[in-house]
């Protein structure tokens, strides 16, 4: 009996420690492919003979397949395994990319792109799904770090070896680097994901689904488009209009049926409800920044594209730094306090952007986009740990759902946000040619966000002491300290 049961128990512990690689490389794979194909942008619609304006529906595309099928893959995971699911992500994402390599014209490479956004869309939620299932509370925190460090990795050596490859290579091969990660991954989830499923979930709720993603794929076309003046008021209004209605239709149809598409009875959970709430608030701050800091660095200073993305190299060092201290912090100060002082913080960051001009040394650059990443990571880290924290296993799939939904919903807003403050600060600063108004019109720009997002720490105040020490080891830390029994974090 002994054998097979040794045998058992060290098969289980080598997908332990497999899973979150496979979960890693899903994600470094995603992120990856986002920074190297903004790097190409302007070589491939010179290629494809189309304006680089073209191809912002290349990049659209993508966000509106996540967009829509995000919501149904939780419940893709508890139907048909969160193996096979996860294994059709990512083969997905690969034929993907084969095909955007391959694609000859416009249209094919946004074809391609939406069968990349299918498979992304159900390889993040799904893979946090497998690791919620697979490991205690205790150990959620230390692995999320893990396999967000790679995610963070692509965004610094992604602008690099997209340069190395447009430069020195055809523009296809962007998209073929994903071909033997996908196909190693592809073999890998077959051997050793779980395959964590629900054999009583209820039938797909068809109708939700389909007033829920065309609201929510409405919605995330016009923040995509906001601001382009090749629109009209009007018909940018109509479609606002009637992303409202087909969501506000969703609302009332999920309180008559007893399994909607995304079950809003999770924000009944304290935890997960301040945390997904809260964080929608602080990324409208946050998520507008990669936007504006290329219009200051390169219109307002006159950076070229390379050194402009130098200087926010910082930030990706400090975010992988933040991995390492988050643990500690969250185990010695606890998610409450954690972030409505990190939440602060990182509002000053933002405000502290509006000080840089014409005669900033660059160390002081580096350095700001450095404490960016550093409180960036802890912010995030703590939002999502926390959204988990009392979610029960059978209600996981439904949880990453609504926070994979809501996190992609508020970074098109946060771009959206700063977009349009932006554009009303800078109106009649006569374009990039009045560099000092321009700068200052992007200086108030910093203030405004980085006034909202200090005033987004006062949503975290509805957290209690103990919330989230199931995760962060926080009330056993403090009870050891004072010589205390440890106490249990509440429930709910």
């Amino acid at each position: 009996m002994s054998g097979p049961r040794s045998t058992t128990e060290a098969h289980q512990a080598r997908i332990r420690r497999i899973v979150p690689w496979l979960v890693a490389t899903g994600l470094f794979m995603e992120n990856l492919d986002t920074t190297i194909l903004n790097t190409a942008v302007p070589t491939i619609s010179e290629d494809l003979g189309v304006t680089a304006l073209s191809l912002k529906s290349v990049l659209t595309t993508y966000t509106l397949s996540l967009a829509v099928f995000i919501p149904i893959s939780g419940w893709m995971a508890d139907r048909f395994g969160t193996r096979r699911v996860f294994r059709t992500a990512v083969g997905l994402f690969t034929l993907g990319s084969l095909l955007c390599g391959l694609s000859v014209d416009l249209h094919m490479l946004v074809a391609a792109r939406l069968v990349q956004g299918i498979g992304g869309a159900m390889m993040t939620p799904v893979g946090r799904l497998v690791l919620v299932r697979t490991f205690p509370r205790s150990e959620m925190l230390r692995m999320m770090n893990f396999v967000v460090i790679p995610a963070l990795i692509a965004p610094l050596i992604g602008p690099f070896v997209g340069g190395l490859i447009v430069h020195w290579l055809p523009w296809r091969t962007i998209f073929f680097v994903n071909l033997p990660i996908g196909l190693v991954g592809w073999w890998m989830v077959r051997r050793y994901m779980p395959d964590h499923r629900d054999p009583g979930v209820p039938p797909l709720d068809q109708l939700g689904f389909l007033l829920f993603g065309s609201g929510i794929a409405l919605l995330s076309y016009v923040l995509e488009v906001f601001g382009e003046h090749s629109w009209e008021p009007g018909p940018m209004t109509i479609m606002t209009l009637t992303s409202v209605v087909l969501l506000a239709a969703y609302g009332l149809h999920a309180r008559r049926v007893a399994h909607p598409v995304l079950h809003v009875r999770m924000f009944r959970i304290r935890t997960f409800r301040v945390s997904v709430v809260g964080g929608f608030i602080t990324r409208l701050g946050i998520g507008g920044m990669p936007f504006l800091l290329p219009l200051l660095y390169q219109i307002g200073l006159g950076y070229s594209p390379l050194e402009a993305g130098l200087l926010t190299t910082p930030q990706a060092l400090g975010a992988i730094g933040m991995k390492v201290l988050s643990r500690r912090l969250l185990a010695r100060l606890g998610h409450r306090r954690v972030l409505q002082w990190n939440t602060v913080l990182l509002g000053c960051n933002i405000l502290v952007f509006s000080l840089i001009g014409p005669g900033t040394p660059v160390w002081a650059i580096l350095g700001l986009s450095l404490t960016q990443g550093l409180f960036s990571s802890l912010q995030f880290t703590c939002m999502n740990s926390l959204v988990y924290a009392d979610v029960s296993d059978a209600d996981a799939s439904k949880a990453s759902s609504i926070a994979a939904t809501v996190q992609q919903m508020s970074t098109s807003f946060g771009v959206a946000v700063a977009s349009l403050i932006a554009a009303l600060f800078l109106m009649g600063t006569g374009g990039q040619y009045d560099t000092v108004r321009y700068i200052g019109g992007l200086h108030h720009t910093f203030l405004v966000l980085g006034g909202a997002t200090i005033l987004s720490s006062l949503t975290f105040s509805g957290l209690r002491k103990l919330d989230g020490a199931n995760v962060s080891g926080y009330a056993l830390t403090t009870a050891l300290k004072g010589g205390e029994e440890p106490v249990a974090a509440p429930a709910h």
